[in-house]
């Protein structure tokens, strides 16, 4: 084997261990079976047939977790799925502390997710979805973080109920709402009671001012009813409007 051989079959070598990392990848390296290091990303040397990679993908994932039944703790059965997101942080974690992260991840959030459900009652479960979503990312990070994973966030998407319980959420929706109208009405009658009060305090201090309502009111009632009414003037009304109507004559006279 000449040197020229020898030569090329080391160019050979040296470039069979270059290696190319995208940007949101990372090689964890192991040589001859241990850790030996993290690469990427770019561009990476390794020593071919000595050390072995194992690519990793540092975005962030979607995990649809499936529609699970379960028991809320009012003992109401609903069916529940949710969405989680999460990256990896520490790619030697993610490797050498677990068999398959994306397996272990998905398995985990579904066990939590049933668990939180039926530590809620259904209503808790349909009021404060925020809360639950918290609490379950919360329990989800503590267990995956020794993993080298980051839980960044979980939504409940769907809660599927029987139809028999909406139907009597729907019945309660109803009197709900007609209490609150009951109330409301009654606090309107209140209201209306109380100026009417007020008015009949005025108008008995003055009784010129309750005739002109009664008239007023007369009137009313004939335009909507177009009737013809008669009206019994009272006779103090008149002698006042008599004596108006003779100082007014006399005035007249005088000038």
């Amino acid at each position: 084997m000449t040197l020229i051989q020898i030569i090329g079959i080391i160019i050979l070598i040296l470039i069979s261990g270059l290696r190319i990392a995208q940007e949101y990848q990372r090689a964890v390296i192991f040589r001859l079976g241990r850790f030996q290091s993290i690469k990427g990303p770019g561009i990476y040397w390794i020593i071919p047939l000595i050390d072995r990679q194992q690519r990793v993908d540092i975005r962030t994932k979607t995990v649809d977790l499936e529609q699970q039944e379960t028991i809320t703790k009012d003992s109401v059965t609903i069916k529940v799925n949710a969405v989680l997101w999460f990256k990896i942080t520490n790619p030697e974690d993610a490797i050498i502390k677990v068999a398959d992260y994306n397996k272990a991840v998905y398995q985990f959030s579904v066990t939590a997710l049933r668990n939180i459900i039926g530590q809620h009652t259904l209503d808790e479960v349909l009021r404060e979805r925020e809360q639950i979503n918290g609490t379950l990312q919360k329990i989800v990070d503590t267990t995956t973080e020794p993993w080298g994973i980051k839980i960044e966030m979980v939504e409940m998407k769907d809660v599927e109920i029987p139809e028999a319980m909406q139907r009597a959420m729907a019945r309660e929706a109803e009197a709900i709402r007609e209490k609150r109208a009951r109330i409301v009405k009654a606090e309107a009658e209140l209201e209306a009671s109380i100026k009417l009060t007020q008015g009949a305090k005025v108008m008995e201090g003055s009784p010129i001012a309750l005739e002109l309502r009664r008239m007023q009111m007369l009137s009313e009632i004939g335009i909507d009813n177009n009737t013809t009414t008669v009206i019994l003037m009272p006779s103090d009304f008149t002698n006042a409007a008599k004596s108006f109507t003779q100082l007014v004559n006399k005035k007249k006279l005088d000038e």
